[in-house]
C-alpha cells in the first residue's frame, strides 16, 4: 500500500511564501511521477505542478515563475516552493503518486488547507 501524509500549510499573507511537503511510505519503489494538485471550494480538483521519476517538472500556467516543485528521494518526499502568493492560490492542496506497476491507479495524501488572505 501507499501512504501520502501532507504538512506545511497555512494562513499566509499576499506576497508571502510557504513550503508544502509530502511524504511517502509503503511500497514506492517504483514510483512513476508526484505531483501536487489542488482544489478550492466549489471548484474541481486541478493540477498544480508534477514530477516524473526522471526529474521533468511541468507547472500549471497560473503558477509559473511562483512555485517550485523538487524531490528528495532518499527522503520519499516531494516539496512545493510557493512564493508570491495570491488569494486566488487559497485552496486545499493534496499530493498524488503514481506507481509504474498501476499507472492508472491515483494515490492521494489527505490535503493540507492553504489560505491567502490579509
Amino acid at each position: 500500500q501507499v501512504q501520502l501524509v501532507e504538512s506545511g500549510g497555512g494562513l499566509v499573507q499576499p506576497g508571502g511564501s510557504l513550503r508544502l511537503s509530502c511524504a511517502a511510505s509503503g511500497s514506492i519503489f517504483d514510483i512513476r511521477a508526484m505531483a501536487w494538485y489542488r482544489q478550492a471550494p466549489g471548484k474541481q480538483r486541478d493540477v498544480v505542478a508534477t514530477i516524473s521519476s526522471g526529474g521533468r517538472k511541468m507547472y500549471a500556467d497560473s503558477v509559473k515563475g511562483r512555485f517550485t516543485i523538487s524531490r528528495d528521494n532518499a527522503k520519499n518526499t516531494v516539496y512545493l516552493q510557493m512564493d508570491s502568493l495570491r488569494p486566488e492560490d487559497t485552496a486545499v492542496y493534496f499530493c498524488k503518486l503514481n506507481r509504474v506497476r498501476d499507472l492508472n491507479r491515483d494515490y492521494w495524501g489527505q490535503g493540507t488547507q492553504v489560505t491567502v488572505s490579509s
